[in-house]
């Protein structure tokens, strides 16, 4: 605690700023209810390549969890300013909001928040610069695809800038904390599909590019916490014994998706993911 001179002189004790204060304000700077997540950083939209992962599977494959908050923090809170899609803060105040404070001392924490903007630099999902005196330190983002081109405004208007909302609620009611990174990384699959999906574990490989024991992990974290509803349905298989089979239906609840002004009608399940269309209203 320090103390912090008050306007009549008298001294106020004052605590700092914690992680998740920090990350409210910045929220609510923004004065957005979600992030605008481009679908082709979970799945490349070309239905005919070979292998479909997103820049989303190096995260997942290199248990980079800190990193890909950090990428969720950053769509939720950057928007369009004098240089581009950025946002600048002193580094401290970086390194509160993804959170390295809680486990590091200021100067550990600086330097944890600087590895995770090296690796997502890295990844050419951002770019940054310093200036001043204080170690303010400017991010800007770059077409999540991974290409490293420069960041567009997502518009729904196109299958390559389709994109996902991740309700501000992730961070508000502490679920960064709750869902692990297989279950992230699944909840940000349900929140590119359709109402009542079908996802076969075995292409997962090659639709997402991790593995099938991330989707059961995944999947299993988010039933057990009301973040997704799964439920069992019963399909003609010609070349099994019995000539039917059983399969999960996933449908994500309200815990993860803003408020909508629209609806669209229910899909029937697919045994491969759909992109989906773009949402009705609410643009970014």
């Amino acid at each position: 605690m320090y103390q912090e001179q008050a306007g009549d002189g008298d001294a106020v004790g004052v605590t700092p700023a914690t992680p998740d204060e920090t990350r409210a304000e910045l929220l609510d700077r923004s004065r957005r209810t979600f992030a605008p997540i481009a679908k082709l950083f979970v799945q490349n939209p070309d239905r005919d390549a070979d292998n479909r992962s997103g820049p989303l599977s190096v995260f997942v494959r290199n248990d980079d969890f800190r990193g890909l908050r950090a990428f969720l923090f950053l769509h939720a809170i950057t928007s369009s300013g004098s240089y581009g899609w950025s946002t600048t803060l002193p580094l401290a105040v970086w390194a509160r909001a993804f959170g390295a404070t809680e486990t590091a001392d200021p100067r550990s924490a600086s330097n944890a928040a600087t590895k995770i903007l090296t690796r997502l630099e890295e990844r050419r999902l951002i770019e940054r610069r310093r200036s001043g005196h204080q170690r303010k330190i400017t991010v800007t983002l770059l077409r999540p695809d991974g290409s490293g081109d420069a960041y567009t405004r997502p518009v729904g208007a196109g299958e390559d800038d389709r994109f996902i909302r991740l309700s501000n609620r992730y961070w508000a009611d502490g679920w960064h904390s709750r869902l692990d990174l297989p279950a992230t990384a699944m909840s940000l699959v349900a929140l590119q599909e359709r109402p009542g999906f079908v996802l076969a574990a075995e292409r997962v490989p090659e639709w997402y590019g991790w593995s099938p024991d991330t989707v059961q992990r995944g999947f299993a974290t988010l039933e057990g916490l009301g973040v997704i509803k799964v439920t069992k349905q019963t399909v003609k298989a010609p070349l099994t014994a019995a000539g039917i089979t059983t399969r999960n239906v996933y449908t994500l609840t309200d815990v993860l998706k803003p408020p909508r002004r629209g609806k669209r009608p229910p899909v029937q399940a697919n045994d491969q993911p759909e992109s989906g269309e773009p949402t009705d209203g609410d643009q970014p």
